[in-house]
C-alpha cells in the first residue's frame, strides 16, 4: 500500500481538527472557488466527513467579475456532486455597487452569500481555505495600513457568520501544500487572474512582498508571521475580557442622570471610571461602546476612538465627537452620553 502524500495527510489532519467537536446537526459546506486551497480543502473534507459521520456540501460563488464566471461556477459544482458533495449550490451575487473597493465588496457579496447558504442548509459550518500564506498576507496588510493589534491577529480559525460558524482549518497549511495536494489528487485547480493583478494591495504583497521577504529572511517568515497573528489574537481576547468588565463598571448606574432637570443619561459612562483605565484597555471599552450605540464596525476607525479618549484623557471642554452613523458623543458632568 502506497504511502499517503504528506501534503494530502497535513490538509486531512487540519480538516478533521476542525470538525471535531462540531455539533452533529446540520451539514459541514466547503466554500470552494476551483482554486488550488479550496479545492484541496474539499477533496480533504470530502475525505474526512464522512468517516466523522458527517454530511459534506459545498458552494461555489460566481462573482459575475470575469468572462467565464458562471460556467467556471457550474463546473466546480459538478465536480462536487460526482465527488459526493450534498448539498451542492453554484450562487451568483453582484458586487457592483458594494460600498468599499473591489476586494471589499466582493468579500462582501462572497461572505453573505455563504452566510444564506448556511442559514438555509441548516449548516453545523462554514468551511474556507485560506492558508497560512493568506494569514502572512494579511499581517502585512496590516502592518502597512497601521491597524493595530486587531489587525495584526489576522484571521481567526473560528468566528461567526451571521449565526453560522465559519471555520479555517487551513491556516496551518501552506499554499504550497494545497498545490502539491492538488497534483497528488489529479485535480486541475483554477488559477484566478485577480490573484497577479498588480491594482490589488494583496496581489502585489503575494507578488513582491512575500518573496523578497523570504529570499531575505528565510522560508521561516511566513510561519513567524502567521504565529505573530496567534500570539496577538490571544493577547487581544483577554484585552477584551478586561475591557467587557471595564465597560460593565463604567456605566452609568441605572436610573442615573446626568445634567440638570430630568433628563436621563441612556447609555453614558462615567468618566472616572474611563479615566483609571489602562490605554489598551480604555480604547477597547470606547470602540464597543460606539458599537453599541450604533456605530458602523466597518466605518468606525482609529480616529473616532481617539476623539472619544480625548473627552476622557484630554478634556479642554471641546464639543461633540462626530461618530459613523450620524451619531454625537458629549461630554457632560463627567459623563460621555450619546447626545
Amino acid at each position: 500500500m502506497a504511502a499517503l502524500a504528506p501534503a494530502v495527510a497535513a490538509i486531512r489532519v487540519a480538516v478533521r481538527r476542525a470538525l471535531v467537536g462540531l455539533p452533529d446537526s446540520g451539514p459541514v459546506l466547503v466554500a470552494c472557488s476551483g482554486g488550488a486551497d479550496s479545492l484541496a480543502l474539499a477533496a480533504a473534507t470530502a475525505f474526512v466527513a464522512p468517516r466523522l459521520g458527517r454530511p459534506a456540501g459545498l458552494v461555489t460563488v460566481d462573482h459575475d467579475l470575469q468572462a467565464g464566471s458562471a460556467a467556471r461556477a457550474a463546473a466546480v459544482a459538478r465536480w462536487a456532486e460526482e465527488t459526493g458533495f450534498a448539498p451542492v449550490e453554484a450562487v451568483r451575487v453582484r458586487v457592483a455597487g458594494r460600498p468599499g473597493g473591489p476586494e471589499g465588496a466582493a468579500r462582501e457579496a462572497r461572505y453573505q452569500a455563504l452566510a444564506e447558504a448556511g442559514r438555509r442548509y441548516g449548516a453545523s459550518a462554514l468551511l474556507t481555505g485560506h492558508t497560512r500564506d493568506d494569514q502572512a498576507e494579511t499581517v502585512l496588510l496590516a502592518l502597512a495600513r497601521g491597524s493595530g493589534p486587531r489587525g495584526l491577529a489576522g484571521m481567526p480559525p473560528r468566528r461567526d457568520l451571521s449565526g453560522v460558524p465559519l471555520l479555517r482549518p487551513l491556516l496551518t497549511v501552506s499554499r504550497e501544500q494545497t498545490r502539491r495536494a492538488c497534483a497528488v489528487l489529479g485535480l486541475t485547480p483554477w488559477e484566478d487572474p485577480h490573484n497577479v493583478d498588480p491594482s490589488y494591495a494583496r496581489a502585489r504583497v503575494r507578488s513582491d512582498v512575500l518573496p523578497v521577504l523570504v529570499a531575505a529572511l528565510g522560508p521561516a517568515v511566513l510561519e513567524n508571521l502567521a504565529r505573530t497573528a496567534r500570539l496577538v489574537a490571544a493577547d487581544n481576547a483577554a484585552l477584551d475580557d478586561l475591557a467587557a468588565a471595564a465597560l460593565a463598571a463604567a456605566r452609568v448606574p441605572a436610573g442615573g442622570r446626568v445634567g440638570t432637570g430630568d433628563d436621563p443619561a441612556p447609555g453614558g459612562l462615567v468618566v472616572p471610571a474611563l479615566a483609571g483605565l489602562v490605554p489598551a484597555v480604555r480604547t477597547r471599552v470606547l470602540h464597543a461602546w460606539a458599537r453599541e450605540l450604533g456605530a458602523p464596525a466597518t466605518a468606525l476607525s482609529h480616529r473616532h476612538v481617539a476623539a472619544l479618549d480625548a473627552l476622557v484623557t484630554d478634556w479642554r471642554g471641546q464639543g461633540a465627537v462626530h461618530l459613523p452613523g450620524a451619531l454625537r458623543v458629549v461630554r457632560r458632568d463627567g459623563h460621555l452620553v450619546p447626545a
